[in-house]
C-alpha cells in the first residue's frame, strides 16, 4: 500500500519511527559484538592486537559498501525487502562466526554477512527512509533512528561479555543471530508501506540545487565524505579500544564494557539533543558543533587514565560526539534532491564507517608500535581537525538549501 501525503509527521509516522528505532537497535549488534569479542578472539587465535583489530576494520567497511547497496534498493524497492535480506544474513553470519576456525574466515564472515548484507541494512538505509515521513521535526527523527545505533552500543555490550563469560564466545555468537532472526524479522512488517512521494507534500516545491554552496553536487558529496572519513577515525579511537585499553590498564574487559556502554548511552542524549538543535540552526552548524567538542573530549583521555576519571571522560565523550554522524544525514537532505537519498546518505556513511575501520585498525597499529594508546589519541586529534577544516570551509560558502521536502 503506498503511502500518501496525509502521513507525514502522522501517527503512522511516529509508529514507523518506533520500528526503526528497534530494528536499528537490534540491527547494530554487528557494530559491537565485534568490539566486545575483541579480547577473546585475540586470546583464541594467539594474534597481535592490531591482528585482532582486523576483523572490526572488515565489518565496519562491509557496512559502509553494503549500505551504499541497501540504500540503492531501498530507493527502488522500499526499506522492507533490504530489511528482510539483511536479518537472515545477519543470523547466518553469527552462526558462521561461532564455528570460523581461524581469524581470517571469522574476519570475513563479519565483513560479508554481518557488516555489509546485514547490519548495513538497519542504519543508513533507515535514516534516508525516516527522512521521508517528516518535515518539521526531521532533524529529530532522523537522530532518533541514529540512536539505534548507540542504543545497541549501550545495551549489547554487557550481554555480549556475559555470554562469553558465562558460555563462551562462539556460543555468545549463536545466540546473538538466533535473537536477531526472531525479533527483527516481526518487525520488519510496520515498514511495508511506500514512503511518501515529495510531490505530494504540502511543502513548496522547489527545483534541485545545481550549485549547492556554490560547489558541484559532486564536490560537495566528496567533501562530506573526507569529511566524515576524518571524524569517524578520531571517534573510532574510545570506542574501537576502551574495552582492550581498561584490560591493559589492569580494570579488566568487564569495566571497559561497562565503559563502552555507558558512553554510547550518553551518545543517545547527544544525538536526541542534535536532532532538535539541527531542526534550528541546520545540519552544518551541528557537525561544527558536535565535531568541536568531540576534539576536546579527545584531549581530555591523554592525561587522564584513572578509573574514575576515564568514566567521567568517557561519558563526556559520548555526550559530546553522539550527534556528529546523524548530521551528515541531515546535511544531505537540505542540499541534495529527495529521490537521491538513499543512495547519497548511503555514500556518506561508507565514509563515516570507513573511517571507523581505519581508525580502529589504525588505533591497533599505533599502539603495537608504540606499546601505548596515547599516541593513538594524538592521531585521533589530528583527524579530527581536518574534519573541523572541511566543516568550517562549507560554513563560509554562500548557502543555498533545498526545501525540506
Amino acid at each position: 500500500m503506498e503511502a500518501n501525503a496525509d502521513l507525514i509527521d502522522s501517527r503512522v509516522a511516529w509508529l514507523r519511527l518506533a520500528a526503526a528505532l528497534a530494528l536499528s537497535t537490534l540491527g547494530g549488534v554487528g557494530m559491537w559484538s565485534v568490539v566486545v569479542a575483541l579480547p577473546a578472539v585475540q586470546a583464541e587465535f594467539g594474534v597481535t592486537r592490531g591482528a585482532a583489530s582486523f576483523p572490526y576494520t572488515l565489518t565496519m567497511l562491509g557496512f559502509g559498501i553494503g549500505g551504499i547497496m541497501m540504500g540503492r534498493l531501498s530507493d527502488r524497492y522500499g526499506v522492507r525487502l533490504p530489511l528482510i535480506g539483511a536479518t537472515c544474513a545477519l543470523a547466518l553470519g553469527y552462526v558462521m562466526a561461532s564455528m570460523a576456525s581461524s581469524l581470517l574466515m571469522y574476519a570475513i564472515v563479519q565483513g560479508l554477512l554481518i557488516g555489509m548484507l546485514g547490519s548495513s541494512a538497519s542504519f543508513g538505509p533507515l535514516l534516508a527512509d525516516i527522512s521521508h515521513w517528516f518535515v518539521r521535526r526531521r532533524g529529530l527523527a532522523v537522530s532518533i533512528v541514529a540512536s539505534g545505533n548507540y542504543l545497541a552500543g549501550a545495551l549489547w555490550p554487557p550481554v555480549v561479555q556475559h555470554l562469553i563469560e558465562t558460555v563462551g564466545w562462539r556460543t555468545a555468537h549463536l545466540s546473538i543471530g538466533v535473537i536477531c532472526l526472531v525479533t527483527m524479522l516481526p518487525l520488519t512488517y510496520a515498514m511495508r508501506r511506500a514512503a511518501p512521494q515529495s510531490g505530494h507534500t504540502s511543502a513548496p516545491a522547489v527545483a534541485p540545487v545545481s550549485m549547492p554552496l556554490g560547489i558541484s553536487p559532486f564536490a560537495l558529496q566528496t567533501l562530506l565524505m573526507i569529511a566524515g572519513v576524518a571524524c569517524c577515525v578520531a571517534m573510532s579511537m574510545p570506542q574501537v579500544h576502551i574495552v582492550a585499553y581498561c584490560a591493559d590498564l589492569g580494570y579488566g574487559p568487564a569495566v571497559g564494557a561497562q565503559m563502552l556502554s555507558m558512553m554510547l548511552g550518553f551518545g543517545i542524549v547527544s544525538r536526541l539533543a542534535s536532532g532538535y538543535v539541527a531542526d534550528r540552526i541546520g545540519g552544518l552548524r551541528t557537525l561544527l558543533l558536535g565535531s568541536v567538542l568531540q576534539g576536546v573530549a579527545l584531549l581530555l583521555y591523554i592525561p587522564f587514565d584513572g578509573l574514575a576519571s576515564l568514566f567521567v571522560v568517557s561519558a563526556l565523550f559520548g555526550l559530546f560526539q553522539g550527534g556528529i554522524v546523524p548530521s551528515y544525514a541531515i546535511i544531505v537532505r537540505e542540499y541534495f534532491a529527495p529521490k537521491e537519498a538513499g543512495a547519497r546518505v548511503g555514500l556518506v556513511m561508507m565514509a563515516t564507517l570507513f573511517g571507523m575501520a581505519l581508525g580502529g585498525w589504525m588505533s591497533g597499529a599505533v599502539f603495537d608500535l608504540t606499546g601505548s594508546y596515547r599516541a593513538a589519541f594524538v592521531n585521533g586529534l589530528m583527524w579530527n581537525l581536518l574534519n573541523l577544516s572541511i566543516v568550517f570551509w562549507l560554513l563560509r560558502r554562500p548557502r543555498a538549501r533545498l526545501a525540506a521536502v
